[in-house]
Protein backbone atom coordinates (compact mmCIF):
# COMPACT_ATOMS: atom_id res chain seq x y z
CA UNK A 1 0.00 0.00 0.00
CA UNK A 2 1.33 3.44 -1.00
CA UNK A 3 2.76 5.52 1.86
CA UNK A 4 3.49 9.23 1.79
CA UNK A 5 7.12 10.39 1.89
CA UNK A 6 6.44 14.01 2.93
CA UNK A 7 5.88 15.34 6.45
CA UNK A 8 2.42 16.98 6.59
CA UNK A 9 3.30 19.44 9.39
CA UNK A 10 6.31 20.75 7.47
CA UNK A 11 4.28 21.13 4.26
CA UNK A 12 1.48 23.07 5.99
CA UNK A 13 4.04 25.34 7.69
CA UNK A 14 5.64 26.21 4.33
CA UNK A 15 2.24 26.86 2.77
CA UNK A 16 0.99 28.99 5.68
CA UNK A 17 4.15 31.12 5.52
CA UNK A 18 2.93 32.68 2.25
CA UNK A 19 0.06 34.37 4.17
CA UNK A 20 0.03 37.68 6.08
CA UNK A 21 0.21 37.28 9.86
CA UNK A 22 -3.51 37.67 10.63
CA UNK A 23 -4.62 35.35 7.82
CA UNK A 24 -2.03 32.80 8.93
CA UNK A 25 -3.29 32.99 12.51
CA UNK A 26 -6.91 32.64 11.37
CA UNK A 27 -6.08 29.52 9.34
CA UNK A 28 -4.00 28.04 12.15
CA UNK A 29 -6.88 28.50 14.60
CA UNK A 30 -9.58 27.41 12.15
CA UNK A 31 -7.87 24.12 11.30
CA UNK A 32 -6.05 23.39 14.59
CA UNK A 33 -2.59 23.63 13.04
CA UNK A 34 -0.72 25.08 16.02
CA UNK A 35 0.12 23.75 19.46
CA UNK A 36 -3.61 23.76 20.23
CA UNK A 37 -5.23 21.15 18.00
CA UNK A 38 -8.81 22.26 18.75
CA UNK A 39 -10.43 23.77 15.67
CA UNK A 40 -12.04 27.08 16.54
CA UNK A 41 -15.41 28.14 15.13
CA UNK A 42 -15.89 31.19 12.93
CA UNK A 43 -17.58 32.82 15.93
CA UNK A 44 -14.68 32.21 18.29
CA UNK A 45 -12.13 33.57 15.82
CA UNK A 46 -14.37 36.57 15.10
CA UNK A 47 -14.54 37.43 18.79
CA UNK A 48 -10.75 37.29 19.04
CA UNK A 49 -10.33 39.84 16.22
CA UNK A 50 -13.60 41.76 16.88
CA UNK A 51 -14.91 40.97 13.40
CA UNK A 52 -18.01 39.14 12.16
CA UNK A 53 -18.08 35.42 11.44
CA UNK A 54 -18.75 36.28 7.80
CA UNK A 55 -15.56 38.35 7.67
CA UNK A 56 -13.64 35.38 9.12
CA UNK A 57 -15.11 33.19 6.38
CA UNK A 58 -13.96 35.68 3.75
CA UNK A 59 -10.43 35.68 5.21
CA UNK A 60 -10.43 31.87 5.20
CA UNK A 61 -11.59 31.60 1.58
CA UNK A 62 -9.14 34.28 0.42
CA UNK A 63 -6.28 32.55 2.25
CA UNK A 64 -7.01 29.24 0.50
CA UNK A 65 -7.02 30.96 -2.90
CA UNK A 66 -3.80 32.83 -2.05
CA UNK A 67 -2.01 29.62 -1.12
CA UNK A 68 -3.19 27.86 -4.28
CA UNK A 69 -1.85 30.73 -6.42
CA UNK A 70 1.52 30.84 -4.66
CA UNK A 71 4.83 29.46 -5.91
CA UNK A 72 5.11 27.47 -2.70
CA UNK A 73 1.95 25.57 -3.65
CA UNK A 74 3.50 24.65 -7.00
CA UNK A 75 6.62 23.43 -5.21
CA UNK A 76 4.49 21.08 -3.12
CA UNK A 77 2.90 19.43 -6.17
CA UNK A 78 4.68 16.13 -5.39
CA UNK A 79 3.10 16.05 -1.92
CA UNK A 80 -0.40 16.56 -3.32
CA UNK A 81 0.24 13.94 -6.03
CA UNK A 82 1.25 11.45 -3.36
CA UNK A 83 -1.90 12.17 -1.39
CA UNK A 84 -4.00 11.74 -4.52
CA UNK A 85 -2.32 8.38 -5.23
CA UNK A 86 -3.20 7.23 -1.71
CA UNK A 87 -6.89 8.17 -2.11
CA UNK A 88 -7.03 6.41 -5.49
CA UNK A 89 -5.38 3.26 -4.16
CA UNK A 90 -7.75 3.16 -1.19
CA UNK A 91 -10.73 3.05 -3.56
CA UNK A 92 -11.15 6.60 -4.90
CA UNK A 93 -13.73 7.42 -2.24
CA UNK A 94 -13.14 6.85 1.47
CA UNK A 95 -14.37 8.05 4.86
CA UNK A 96 -12.37 10.91 6.31
CA UNK A 97 -11.60 8.87 9.41
CA UNK A 98 -10.26 5.90 7.42
CA UNK A 99 -8.17 8.13 5.16
CA UNK A 100 -6.54 10.10 7.98
CA UNK A 101 -5.84 6.97 10.04
CA UNK A 102 -4.36 5.20 7.03
CA UNK A 103 -1.95 8.02 6.21
CA UNK A 104 -0.86 8.60 9.83
CA UNK A 105 -1.55 6.96 13.18
CA UNK A 106 -0.44 10.21 14.86
CA UNK A 107 -3.63 12.16 15.64
CA UNK A 108 -1.66 15.42 15.88
CA UNK A 109 -0.98 15.05 12.13
CA UNK A 110 -4.65 14.60 11.17
CA UNK A 111 -5.51 18.31 11.23
CA UNK A 112 -2.60 19.01 8.89
CA UNK A 113 -3.68 16.26 6.49
CA UNK A 114 -7.23 17.59 6.54
CA UNK A 115 -5.92 21.07 5.69
CA UNK A 116 -3.89 19.68 2.76
CA UNK A 117 -6.95 17.84 1.44
CA UNK A 118 -8.91 21.11 1.53
CA UNK A 119 -6.10 22.94 -0.28
CA UNK A 120 -5.59 20.25 -2.92
CA UNK A 121 -7.73 21.02 -5.95
CA UNK A 122 -8.11 17.31 -6.84
CA UNK A 123 -9.86 16.45 -3.60
CA UNK A 124 -13.59 16.80 -2.99
CA UNK A 125 -15.37 16.40 0.33
CA UNK A 126 -18.95 15.43 1.04
CA UNK A 127 -20.11 16.20 4.55
CA UNK A 128 -21.84 13.70 6.79
CA UNK A 129 -25.57 13.31 6.24
CA UNK A 130 -28.25 10.89 7.46
CA UNK A 131 -27.00 8.12 5.14
CA UNK A 132 -23.24 8.60 4.86
CA UNK A 133 -20.20 9.65 6.92
CA UNK A 134 -17.75 12.46 6.08
CA UNK A 135 -15.93 11.28 2.95
CA UNK A 136 -13.29 12.36 0.45
CA UNK A 137 -13.19 11.44 -3.22
CA UNK A 138 -11.59 12.47 -6.51
CA UNK A 139 -13.81 11.24 -9.34
CA UNK A 140 -17.46 12.38 -9.46
CA UNK A 141 -18.64 9.49 -11.61
CA UNK A 142 -17.11 6.84 -9.36
CA UNK A 143 -18.51 8.59 -6.29
CA UNK A 144 -22.03 8.62 -7.77
CA UNK A 145 -21.84 4.92 -8.66
CA UNK A 146 -20.65 3.90 -5.19
CA UNK A 147 -23.34 5.97 -3.47
CA UNK A 148 -26.04 4.52 -5.76
CA UNK A 149 -24.79 0.99 -5.14
CA UNK A 150 -24.89 1.45 -1.37
CA UNK A 151 -28.46 2.74 -1.64
CA UNK A 152 -29.34 -0.32 -3.74
CA UNK A 153 -27.71 -2.66 -1.24
CA UNK A 154 -29.63 -1.04 1.63
CA UNK A 155 -32.94 -1.40 -0.22
CA UNK A 156 -32.22 -5.10 -0.87
CA UNK A 157 -32.05 -5.78 2.88
CA UNK A 158 -35.04 -6.17 5.16
CA UNK A 159 -35.08 -4.91 8.75
CA UNK A 160 -34.62 -8.46 10.05
CA UNK A 161 -31.81 -9.53 7.69
CA UNK A 162 -28.53 -10.48 9.34
CA UNK A 163 -25.81 -11.84 7.04
CA UNK A 164 -22.14 -12.71 7.15
CA UNK A 165 -19.41 -10.38 5.92
CA UNK A 166 -18.73 -12.55 2.86
CA UNK A 167 -22.44 -12.54 1.97
CA UNK A 168 -22.72 -8.75 2.30
CA UNK A 169 -19.66 -8.32 0.07
CA UNK A 170 -21.16 -10.65 -2.57
CA UNK A 171 -24.49 -8.80 -2.39
CA UNK A 172 -22.67 -5.47 -2.69
CA UNK A 173 -20.81 -6.66 -5.82
CA UNK A 174 -24.14 -7.29 -7.57
CA UNK A 175 -24.91 -3.59 -7.23
CA UNK A 176 -21.46 -2.53 -8.50
CA UNK A 177 -21.74 -3.85 -12.08
CA UNK A 178 -20.85 -0.48 -13.64
CA UNK A 179 -17.76 0.03 -11.49
CA UNK A 180 -14.32 -0.87 -12.88
CA UNK A 181 -13.01 -4.31 -11.86
CA UNK A 182 -9.80 -2.71 -10.54
CA UNK A 183 -11.79 -1.56 -7.50
CA UNK A 184 -13.54 -4.88 -6.82
CA UNK A 185 -11.10 -6.00 -4.15
CA UNK A 186 -12.25 -7.10 -0.70
CA UNK A 187 -10.38 -4.34 1.14
CA UNK A 188 -11.86 -1.64 -1.14
CA UNK A 189 -15.39 -3.05 -0.81
CA UNK A 190 -15.04 -2.97 2.99
CA UNK A 191 -13.94 0.69 2.87
CA UNK A 192 -16.92 1.54 0.67
CA UNK A 193 -19.27 -0.28 3.06
CA UNK A 194 -17.77 1.85 5.85
CA UNK A 195 -19.08 4.96 4.05
CA UNK A 196 -22.65 3.99 4.92
CA UNK A 197 -24.38 4.91 8.16
CA UNK A 198 -27.46 2.91 7.11
CA UNK A 199 -25.66 -0.46 6.82
CA UNK A 200 -23.35 -1.76 9.55
CA UNK A 201 -22.34 -4.84 11.51
CA UNK A 202 -23.13 -6.03 15.01
CA UNK A 203 -20.52 -7.04 17.63
CA UNK A 204 -20.60 -10.60 16.26
CA UNK A 205 -19.54 -9.42 12.79
CA UNK A 206 -22.93 -9.93 11.11
CA UNK A 207 -24.26 -7.25 8.73
CA UNK A 208 -27.67 -5.67 8.29
CA UNK A 209 -29.54 -2.39 8.43
CA UNK A 210 -28.15 -0.12 11.15
CA UNK A 211 -31.67 0.59 12.39
CA UNK A 212 -32.26 -3.11 13.13
CA UNK A 213 -32.09 -4.25 16.78
CA UNK A 214 -30.17 -7.26 15.39
CA UNK A 215 -27.34 -4.88 14.45
CA UNK A 216 -27.51 -2.20 17.13
CA UNK A 217 -28.69 -4.19 20.13
CA UNK A 218 -30.32 -1.90 22.68
CA UNK A 219 -31.40 -4.20 25.48
CA UNK A 220 -31.27 -7.66 27.03
CA UNK A 221 -33.79 -9.12 24.57
CA UNK A 222 -31.72 -8.04 21.57
CA UNK A 223 -28.54 -9.46 23.09
CA UNK A 224 -30.39 -12.71 23.89
CA UNK A 225 -31.60 -12.96 20.28
CA UNK A 226 -28.03 -12.65 18.97
CA UNK A 227 -26.75 -15.21 21.49
CA UNK A 228 -29.39 -17.83 20.61
CA UNK A 229 -28.98 -17.16 16.88
CA UNK A 230 -25.22 -17.63 17.16
CA UNK A 231 -25.72 -20.84 19.18
CA UNK A 232 -27.93 -22.20 16.39
CA UNK A 233 -30.06 -24.53 18.53
CA UNK A 234 -32.21 -24.38 21.70
CA UNK A 235 -30.26 -23.15 24.71
CA UNK A 236 -31.02 -22.82 28.44
CA UNK A 237 -31.74 -19.30 29.72
CA UNK A 238 -28.91 -19.54 32.28
CA UNK A 239 -26.46 -20.16 29.44
CA UNK A 240 -27.99 -17.26 27.49
CA UNK A 241 -27.19 -14.95 30.43
CA UNK A 242 -23.60 -16.26 30.59
CA UNK A 243 -23.09 -15.75 26.86
CA UNK A 244 -24.44 -12.20 26.97
CA UNK A 245 -21.81 -11.38 29.58
CA UNK A 246 -19.05 -13.16 27.65
CA UNK A 247 -19.81 -11.85 24.16
CA UNK A 248 -21.09 -8.36 24.92
CA UNK A 249 -19.48 -7.59 28.29
CA UNK A 250 -22.94 -6.74 29.68
CA UNK A 251 -24.15 -7.67 33.13
CA UNK A 252 -26.97 -10.20 32.65
CA UNK A 253 -28.86 -11.43 35.71
CA UNK A 254 -30.30 -14.91 35.12
CA UNK A 255 -33.79 -14.05 36.39
CA UNK A 256 -33.94 -10.84 34.35
CA UNK A 257 -32.79 -12.67 31.22
CA UNK A 258 -35.47 -15.33 31.73
CA UNK A 259 -38.19 -12.69 32.16
CA UNK A 260 -37.14 -10.94 28.94
CA UNK A 261 -37.21 -14.22 27.00
CA UNK A 262 -40.74 -14.97 28.25
CA UNK A 263 -42.06 -11.58 27.13
CA UNK A 264 -40.62 -11.51 23.60
CA UNK A 265 -42.39 -13.32 20.71
CA UNK A 266 -39.02 -13.83 19.01
CA UNK A 267 -38.37 -16.66 21.49
CA UNK A 268 -40.15 -19.99 22.01
CA UNK A 269 -39.88 -22.11 25.17
CA UNK A 270 -39.21 -25.62 23.86
CA UNK A 271 -38.25 -27.44 27.05
CA UNK A 272 -37.49 -26.84 30.72
CA UNK A 273 -35.75 -23.50 30.51
CA UNK A 274 -34.74 -24.14 26.89
CA UNK A 275 -35.41 -21.39 24.36
CA UNK A 276 -35.34 -21.38 20.57
CA UNK A 277 -36.05 -18.66 18.01
CA UNK A 278 -39.54 -18.38 16.56
CA UNK A 279 -37.98 -17.81 13.13
CA UNK A 280 -36.69 -21.41 13.23
CA UNK A 281 -40.27 -22.57 12.83
CA UNK A 282 -41.01 -23.91 16.32
CA UNK A 283 -44.70 -23.95 17.27
CA UNK A 284 -45.45 -21.63 20.18
CA UNK A 285 -47.38 -22.58 23.30
CA UNK A 286 -47.33 -25.37 25.90
CA UNK A 287 -47.32 -29.09 24.95
CA UNK A 288 -51.14 -29.16 24.74
CA UNK A 289 -51.07 -26.27 22.22
CA UNK A 290 -48.38 -28.00 20.16
CA UNK A 291 -50.47 -31.21 19.97
CA UNK A 292 -53.56 -29.23 18.95
CA UNK A 293 -51.69 -27.48 16.13
CA UNK A 294 -50.18 -30.77 14.92
CA UNK A 295 -53.64 -32.38 14.71
CA UNK A 296 -55.08 -29.26 13.05
CA UNK A 297 -52.36 -29.44 10.40
CA UNK A 298 -52.36 -33.22 9.84
CA UNK A 299 -55.78 -34.47 10.90
CA UNK A 300 -56.31 -37.48 13.28
CA UNK A 301 -53.02 -39.24 14.11
CA UNK A 302 -51.92 -42.30 16.12
CA UNK A 303 -50.06 -41.58 19.35
CA UNK A 304 -46.69 -42.68 17.85
CA UNK A 305 -46.93 -40.05 15.10
CA UNK A 306 -48.03 -37.35 17.55
CA UNK A 307 -45.14 -38.15 19.90
CA UNK A 308 -42.69 -38.09 16.98
CA UNK A 309 -43.90 -34.68 15.80
CA UNK A 310 -44.09 -33.14 19.28
CA UNK A 311 -40.53 -34.22 20.05
CA UNK A 312 -39.38 -32.20 17.03
CA UNK A 313 -40.95 -29.15 18.64
CA UNK A 314 -40.31 -29.72 22.34
CA UNK A 315 -37.64 -31.23 24.57
CA UNK A 316 -40.04 -33.18 26.82
CA UNK A 317 -40.55 -36.77 27.97
CA UNK A 318 -42.93 -39.00 26.03
CA UNK A 319 -44.95 -39.47 29.20
CA UNK A 320 -45.64 -35.71 29.32
CA UNK A 321 -47.11 -35.91 25.82
CA UNK A 322 -49.28 -38.90 26.75
CA UNK A 323 -50.60 -37.14 29.88
CA UNK A 324 -51.74 -34.25 27.68
CA UNK A 325 -53.27 -36.57 25.05
CA UNK A 326 -55.37 -38.29 27.71
CA UNK A 327 -57.12 -35.06 28.68
CA UNK A 328 -60.68 -35.61 27.31
CA UNK A 329 -61.37 -31.89 27.48
CA UNK A 330 -59.05 -31.38 24.49
CA UNK A 331 -58.47 -34.74 22.76
CA UNK A 332 -60.46 -37.87 21.91
CA UNK A 333 -59.56 -41.19 20.29
CA UNK A 334 -61.40 -42.87 17.41
CA UNK A 335 -61.95 -46.60 16.84
CA UNK A 336 -58.67 -46.83 14.92
CA UNK A 337 -56.72 -45.46 17.88
CA UNK A 338 -56.12 -42.05 16.28
CA UNK A 339 -56.39 -38.89 18.31
CA UNK A 340 -58.49 -35.92 17.17
CA UNK A 341 -59.58 -32.63 18.72
CA UNK A 342 -62.43 -32.80 21.20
Amino acid sequence: MTAITFKPKQVTKRLLDVLPERARDVMTSRYGLGRETERLTLEAIGQKYHITRERVRQIENHAILSIRKSKEYEKEKKSFDELEAVVTELGGIITEEDLLNHVSKDESVHNHLNFLLILGESFKKMKEDENFKHRWYIDDELSDKVHASLHGLYNSLSDSDLISEQDILQAFLKHLKEVSDEYKKEEVLKRWLALSKAISKNPLGEWGRSSSPNVHAKGMRDYAFLVIRKHGSPIHFTEVAKQIERLFKRKAHVATTHNELIKDPRFVLVGRGLYALSEWGYISGVVKDVIKKIIEQNGPLPKEKIIEKVLKERYVKENTIMVNLQNPKYFKKDKEGRYFLA
